[in-house]
C-alpha cells in the first residue's frame, strides 16, 4: 500500500494565492497539523477527515480546527479525533475551545456523543490508522512539540514539525529502516 501526502500549507503566514500555514493531508482522512491551508479543501474533502495529528499548539498549526469541527460536525457520524501531546490538548481546551474564543466541541452536542475527541500522545507512541502507522518523534520548540514518522507499505515519511537542533530527533530518525522522505520545517 502507498500513502498520498498532499501539502496544504507550508508557510509561517498568509497572504496572496500561495501562502498557507502548515498542514498536510495524508490520503483523504488524516491531517498532520491544521493550518490555514485546510480551508482550501472542499466540503466533501473536509467531511472525510477523521484524524488530526498535531505537532504543537501554535496558531499557524491549529487555526483551522475550530472551523473544521464546526463545519463538518453535523455531516459526520463519528467525532473528529485530535491527537496531540497532553500539553497541546490542554492549550487548545484552555485557550480555544473555552466558550470564549470558540464553543467546546468536546461536549457538543453532548458529552456522550461529542463532535471532537482529544487523544493524548507520548513520544515513542505508535498509532495505527488503517494501514498506516504514525510514530511520535521527539522535537524541541518553544512549546512542547513532536514530529511524526508515517509508514505505509515499504516506505516512511517524516515530518519534523517546528524544531531546532535536537539530537534525540535525529537518533529516532536514524533508527528508521525505510525512510523515503524527510520534511524539515
Amino acid at each position: 500500500s502507498s500513502m498520498i501526502v498532499r501539502i496544504l500549507g507550508c508557510s509561517g503566514g498568509i497572504g496572496g494565492a500561495n501562502l498557507r500555514t502548515t498542514s498536510m493531508l495524508v490520503d483523504h482522512d488524516v491531517l498532520i497539523d491544521a493550518g490555514t491551508g485546510v480551508g482550501d479543501l472542499s466540503l466533501a474533502e473536509l467531511t472525510r477527515i477523521d484524524h488530526i495529528f498535531l505537532t504543537h499548539s501554535h496558531l499557524d498549526h491549529v487555526a483551522s480546527i475550530p472551523f473544521l469541527v464546526d463545519t463538518v460536525g453535523d455531516l459526520r457520524e463519528a467525532p473528529l479525533t485530535v491527537w496531540a501531546l497532553p500539553e497541546t490538548i490542554d492549550a487548545l481546551r484552555k485557550h480555544v475551545f473555552n466558550w470564549v474564543i470558540w464553543p467546546d466541541f468536546s461536549e457538543i452536542p453532548t458529552l456522550e456523543a461529542p463532535r471532537l475527541v482529544f487523544r493524548p500522545l507520548a513520544v515513542g507512541q505508535v498509532v495505527e490508522v488503517g494501514a498506516r502507522k504514525l510514530t511520535v518523534l521527539p522535537a524541541n520548540h518553544t512549546v512542547p512539540a513532536v514530529g511524526y514518522a508515517l509508514e505505509a507499505g515499504s516506505g516512511s515519511f517524516v515530518f519534523t514539525g517546528d524544531t531546532t537542533a535536537h539530537p534525540p530527533l535525529w537518533e529516532a530518525i536514524n533508527r528508521l529502516k525505510n525512510l523515503r522522505y524527510l520534511v524539515i520545517e
